[in-house]
């Protein structure tokens, strides 16, 4: 039971919702930069949200399999197919034995999630199949997928109940399965280090747009101009950071840090993008343009339990659908 990378692409890597409660030694998260829409393709095809699927960034994945499987897939906006048959996000597909999933480059975006029935059966490292792509271990043999590789899967928790043939008609709500927007806004809640800021600075943050810069990364979004600089010159002790902080470094220019950031900094902490909208800061690519717009933390924290009560809906009409 397996998967066949006949292509690997630019860079696609085994990723669940990550290593939890290991950043005080120093241990990267990892994990899917949008978990949120890994949990949503893996509800989609029956796993348990947390199993492990494949990230794939700007495309290029071809993929075969040895046995029938049920696939789904959610991110930025990729044409995917399954031989000449359109595929679209947030369906579910029924793939015979033999049958090739493609993903070309996106239009919109740059990263998806496939989940796959039964989900991918690498070893658990520190509590997670995630691959650290800093520390290469975990994933697949610790490293992006390569042309030949054979991955293994699980068997599925349950049978073809949802889909027996095709792609199915009904599908997730499209801002959970394709969440990559033109011109995006992040919203954020302040940080620790806010007030380091002059108000003309601060104005300038959430007024003008910033640009991704090509050397991004799953570490994090490097932005360009505007510069923002603080009005002190202090040196600050390392602190705790974690995906959503923006840190501004010496040279003004900004960094959203994403899944595989490193667990301290010393560089202020002006602000945090809010849980919800990681999704979208994990679809930036270079020469994206993004704003950014302030919101209160209970905002910050609503905003999160009512996706949490959508999502549990949408798991009572799975059952219902696969009944």
């Amino acid at each position: 039971m397996s998967a066949i990378v006949k292509r690997a692409g630019f860079l696609t890597s085994v990723q669940d919702l990550g290593r939890t409660g290991l950043r005080e030694f120093g241990v990267s998260t990892s994990g899917a930069l949008d978990s949120f829409a890994l949990r949503v393709a893996n509800l989609l095809v029956g796993n348990d949200e947390g199993a492990a699927g494949l990230e794939i960034t700007l495309g290029g994945l071809q993929l075969r399999f040895d046995d029938d499987r049920i696939v789904a897939w959610c991110g930025g906006e990729f044409a995917v197919h399954i031989g000449s048959t359109a595929f679209p996000a947030g369906h579910t597909a029924f793939l015979r034995a033999g049958e090739e999933l493609k993903f070309g480059r996106p239009q919109i975006g740059c990263r998806c999630w496939l989940a796959v029935s039964g989900g991918i059966d690498v070893p658990l490292v520190l509590g997670s199949r995630s691959t650290d792509l800093r520390a290469n271990f975990g994933g697949f043999e610790g490293c992006t997928l390569r042309d030949g590789d054979v991955i293994p899967l699980s068997i599925p928790r349950r049978s073809e109940t949802a889909v027996t043939a095709g792609i199915s008609s009904w599908t997730a709500p499209h801002d959970w399965v394709n969440p990559a927007k033109h011109d995006p806004i992040l919203r954020f809640v302040r940080g620790v280090d806010w007030k380091r800021f002059n108000t003309s600075t601060l104005q300038r943050f959430t007024s003008e747009a910033f640009t991704v810069l090509p050397d991004s990364d799953r570490m994090g979004v490097r932005f360009d101009s505007p510069e923002l600089q603080r009005e002190d010159n202090v040196d600050l002790t390392s602190e705790a950071v974690a995906p959503g902080t923006i840190q501004v470094p010496p040279s003004g220019k900004p960094i959203l840090l994403l899944g595989d950031c490193q667990t301290i900094g010393g560089y202020p902490k002006m602000a945090h993008v809010i849980t919800v909208d990681l999704g979208i800061a994990a679809q930036l690519r270079a020469g994206d343009h993004v704003r950014f717009c302030e919101v209160s933390l209970s905002d910050a924290q609503w905003l999160l339990l009512e996706r949490e009560r959508e999502l549990e809906r949408f798991r009572i009409g799975l059952s219902l659908q696969g009944s």
